[in-house]
């Protein structure tokens, strides 16, 4: 009796945030978006279906819009110019490590510039102590004032978990990976 193969669906999870509230844009990565098939994405309990707007796989950015949200469903958060952070300066890190939301982990940033991870084509990551797990990335990597100065990537680790070093795309990346995805959709 030969067994008959079945079709697995998979389920990915990460993280993301708000760049837009007007146009209801949130960013995340590539990785946690590139073959999906449906999106959802839960803010504060309520739970909203997604369209993938685009992604951009040499920096791992992916931006998905949101449509069925009403003013104060959703907010954005500032960004700071990343260009201007500084090693030794705060960072916290907001995901939904292994399906844990809302978590938050505290740290300094590391390094600036760190490229040669064979992460993803065009690296120019921020390195954190912050913990970063499966599941943190998309999310937001903030200063002490609250503002993105990156977003999750990824993590060097030889367990899968947390090993003391994330990475994340600048927020200045992260501005123009956005803006080139949307005026590529309304260009179409």
């Amino acid at each position: 009796n030969p067994q008959q193969p079945r079709s697995r669906k998979s389920q990915a999870q990460g993280t993301g945030f708000v760049i837009d509230e007007k146009e209801g844009f949130i960013v995340t990565n590539n990785h946690v978006v590139e073959k999906s098939e449906k999106i959802e994405v839960i803010i504060d309990g309520k739970t909203f279906s997604a369209k993938l707007i685009g992604t951009d796989p040499h920096t791992d950015v992916g931006l998905v819009k949101i449509n069925d949200f009403k003013k104060g469903d959703i907010q954005e958060i500032k960004f700071a110019d990343s260009d201007k952070i500084k090693v030794g300066s705060f960072a916290i890190a907001i995901g939904n490590p292994f399906g844990l939301s809302n978590s938050v982990t505290f740290g300094i940033i590391s390094a600036k510039g760190r490229s040669g991870m064979r992460v993803t084509d065009y690296e120019d990551f921020i390195q954190t102590d912050a913990a970063i797990n499966p599941g943190n990335s998309g999310g937001p990597l903030l200063n002490i004032e609250g503002e993105v100065i990156g977003m999750n990537t990824a993590i060097l680790s030889q367990s899968g978990g947390y090993m003391g070093i994330g990475l994340a795309v600048p927020a200045n990346m992260v501005k123009d990976i956005k803006t080139t995805l949307v005026d590529f959709v309304h260009y179409m």
